[in-house]
């Protein structure tokens, strides 16, 4: 990173003002899990948004909101974080150039590339983050890479924001559309999976409703021991599978369809954000 970390004044992640452009599912998510957490007071958060709905919602959350980012940039905010999709993007780029040099901006929009955003905001220190929709309850999964001119500062300021969401890794620009496209896109999996197991419970006989709360509960529980005891997926397996048992006939069906649809469908996640990225 080609800035130094004396020539930006130090803030911590309590004291700054947050300004969010966009007040959908992901910026509305991170305003409310900010909020949540502790991580910022309400009234050092701020988000614009063109819906009156969505604006309506958060500042019953106590968040300040606005119609247009221009009246959220005059505020000044210490950090502004761009929440809005890769084609809306341009136009909020060329509406906050002016008031955003020096400033550090964070992009979560997917595809596109930090040389993108800092040819669009002159002098910012452009920070880009990929996180999952998990992240509305504090248990998402963010990617964070930084440009050229953001400093370790900056890097451990967004991670410690975004901590309060979830999990966070610090990888290079090149790994990060791959993450979104992994990470991004698995809540969707695991709800189609979870769909899928449930619709095969109820043709084998299962009441459905009592099906979906044990294959729910199932997955809240698989997601937990896999990250207290930090057991490897495989291992995890293992405990499951007896030597030609039930579980051992399933896999034999499930893995190999498993693993090339997932594969595949990686593939194209990965594919469609360079698409909007307009193939850069």
């Amino acid at each position: 990173m080609a800035g130094e970390i004396d020539q930006v004044p130090a803030i911590r992640a309590g004291e700054l003002t947050l300004g969010i452009v966009g007040g959908g599912s992901m910026g509305g998510a991170i305003a409310r899990g900010l909020v949540a957490a502790g991580t910022l007071p309400a009234e050092r958060v701020l988000v614009a948004d063109h819906g009156a709905q969505k604006r309506a919602s958060l500042e019953a959350c106590g968040v300040r909101c606005f119609p247009e980012e221009r009246s959220l940039l005059a505020e000044g905010p210490d950090v502004v974080v761009l929440a809005v999709k890769p084609q809306v993007l341009p136009g909020v780029l060329e509406s906050a150039a002016p008031s955003v040099a020096g400033r550090l901006v964070v992009s979560i929009a997917a595809g596109v590339t930090l040389s993108t955003l800092e040819a669009a905001l002159p002098g910012a220190r452009v920070v880009r983050v990929m996180p999952n929709l998990p992240v509305q309850v504090r248990s998402g999964a963010s990617a964070v890479s930084a440009g050229t001119l953001a400093t370790e500062q900056d890097v451990r300021l967004v991670s410690e924001l975004f901590s309060a969401l979830g999990a966070v890794s610090v990888m290079r620009e090149d790994q990060l559309d791959v993450a979104g496209a992994v990470v991004g896109t698995a809540p969707a999996f695991f709800s189609l999976f979870v769909d899928e197991l449930t619709r095969a419970g109820v043709r084998a006989g299962l009441p459905a409703a009592a099906c979906r709360e044990l294959v729910e509960a199932t997955m809240r529980g698989c997601a937990e021991q896999l990250l207290t005891e930090g057991v490897h997926p495989r291992e995890y397996m293992e405990r499951v599978t007896s030597p030609g048992g039930t579980t051992a006939a399933a896999l034999f069906e499930l893995e190999p369809p498993l693993a090339a649809g997932t594969y595949a469908a990686v593939d194209a996640a990965l594919a469609r954000t360079r698409e909007l990225a307009g193939g850069k």
